[in-house]
């Protein structure tokens, strides 16, 4: 019995090297599949996100096509890839005619700036400094830009980098249509592969939990980016009505600031310069678009955030809107999802420790 025992050790131990060096083995390869697919990550996240809420409109126009489901994702990618790129390219050309107009005029004299409206002096922090500026621009503006040329040559690299960085998102953002489009065609292959992680990871609940994360994914489409979005064209229609220099560089601003739940930040400049450069009743009019654009939202997200979901509305908005401030524009999806999620197997882990107690 003696001489057994250190050769049962010596087994354990064997046993024991040989599954930490498989253990390790297998963190090593997914490491190294994560560095490898790194650069595709958010492509493909946001290929999912994108088929996942897109999928009832397409399963509804390939019945309409009589089944013919490849069809029906390639007119879908097709008609979203035109809904993204014609967009882009009327921005840009408004942004490019918009900077050569003002160089036009700027190097001619003719960019006039009016004086400041009376009382300006009188807001409170700003309003002595901002009177004093929009005095000096509108009596001599080449002496601003010469005064603040420092500034403005620190803020070009700045811009430039913002601007190439738009460019990737466009062209990321193109590359996840194409994606989604792929999953869309082979829809029932992605819905089996989909329920078998949920069994994975989540057991009885995963299927549970599957349609949770869909129906996240559409809530916040539809409440979050679906409200910006009317928001957006309803404020650029107010923009190009009234007139507005570079239309199309205020609606894109604005459209940040929807998804931000602080749009109106970005109208009240614009009713300001309306109201400095506008008939009263001009200015009035489009005052009164701008408080219907800003308030609109709170009748449309009611009706469309958390709609279909199994979680309280709160629980969606807080996840969209941390997960924005953390990730970015991603973080509106992946943190509703990890919040809806958490939010109900906490519910179950409640409801189990209820039921275990009434048990004892």
């Amino acid at each position: 019995m003696a001489l057994q025992q250190p050769a049962y050790e010596r087994t354990q131990v064997s046993l024991a090297l040989e599954t930490s060096i498989y253990v390790g083995l297998a963190i090593l390869l997914v490491i190294t599949c994560l560095l490898i697919l790194l650069p595709f990550i958010p492509l493909v996240t946001w290929g999912i996100i994108i088929a996942v809420a897109a999928y009832p409109a397409v399963k509804k126009l390939q019945f309409a096509l009589g089944g013919r489901g490849v069809l029906a994702a390639t007119l879908f990618t097709v008609a979203l890839l035109a809904l993204l790129i014609l967009p882009v390219v009327l921005l840009a050309e408004t942004l490019v005619d918009g900077v050569q107009t003002l160089v036009a005029y700027f190097r001619e004299g003719r960019l006039l700036i009016p004086p400041p409206p009376a009382g300006v002096e009188t807001w409170p922090v700003i309003g002595a400094p901002l009177s004093n500026l929009w005095s000096l621009a509108s009596k001599d503006l080449t002496e601003v830009a010469r005064s603040f040329a420092p500034q403005i040559k620190a803020l070009v690299p700045g811009v430039l980098s913002a601007s190439a960085g738009l460019g990737l998102t466009v062209l990321q953002f193109t590359l996840s249509i194409v994606v989604a489009g792929v999953l869309l065609g082979n829809a029932e292959a992605a819905y089996k592969v989909t329920c078998a992680l949920a069994d994975r990871f989540f057991g009885d609940k995963g299927r549970e939990i599957q349609q949770l994360i869909g129906s996240t994914i559409r809530s916040v489409t539809t409440g979050i980016l679906g409200v910006a979005l009317i928001q957006t064209i309803l404020a650029g229609l107010g923009f190009l009505v009234a007139g507005l220099p570079g239309a199309g560089l205020w609606a894109a601003g604005f459209l940040v600031a929807a998804v931000l739940q602080i749009g109106a930040l970005v109208l009240i400049p614009a009713v300001i310069y309306m109201f400095a450069i506008s008939s009263a009743a001009k200015a009035v009019i489009f005052l009164i678009w701008c408080l219907f654009v800003a308030l609109i939202d709170n009748v449309l997200k009611p009706l469309l955030l958390g709609r279909g979901v199994a979680v309280p509305i709160v629980v969606v908005f807080l996840g969209a809107i941390g997960g924005f401030i953390a990730m970015g524009i991603i973080g509106l999806f992946i943190g509703a999802i990890v919040l809806s999620v958490g939010y109900k197997l906490f519910l179950a882990w409640l409801d189990r420790g209820h039921t275990m107690s009434q048990e004892t």
